[in-house]
């Protein structure tokens, strides 16, 4: 039932363009006791298909900067074959600690984000 549960979450933040895979590799880590490298790479095949769905759904509605894209994605193939070169090398638990400050410096970013947004603009 939490692989039915996991899964449909982290589609519905993919196709939002949230990282679904934060969501799903913190599921299957932490209430799921999957070895952190096997959630990556779970993750990965999440991603195929996820990603393949939302680009249909923004290129129909004309939402993709081409100029932008196309390099962006470029580099993230690099930077994907490099990371998951050093996720096979280094210990799980260190994977799991990196993956935890990822987690915190994003929570940190939204929350500064959120309040420059509502709360500085709505006090002047």
């Amino acid at each position: 039932m939490l692989e039915i549960f996991s899964g449909i979450i982290s589609g519905i933040v993919s196709g939002m363009g949230m990282g679904g895979g934060t969501i799903l590799i913190t599921i299957l880590v932490c209430f799921m006791s999957v070895d952190q490298k096997i959630a990556q790479a779970s993750n990965l095949i999440f991603f195929i298909p996820t990603s393949i769905v939302a680009t249909i759904v923004n290129i129909k509605n004309k939402e993709i900067k081409w100029k932008l894209a196309i390099p962006i994605a470029i580099l993230g193939v690099i930077g994907a074959l490099i990371g998951s070169y050093i996720a096979t090398k280094i210990d799980t638990k260190l994977l799991r600690k990196l993956f935890a400050i990822f987690l915190l410096l994003i929570a940190i970013f939204e929350m500064y984000s959120w309040y420059n947004k509502y709360i500085k603009r709505h006090n002047k």
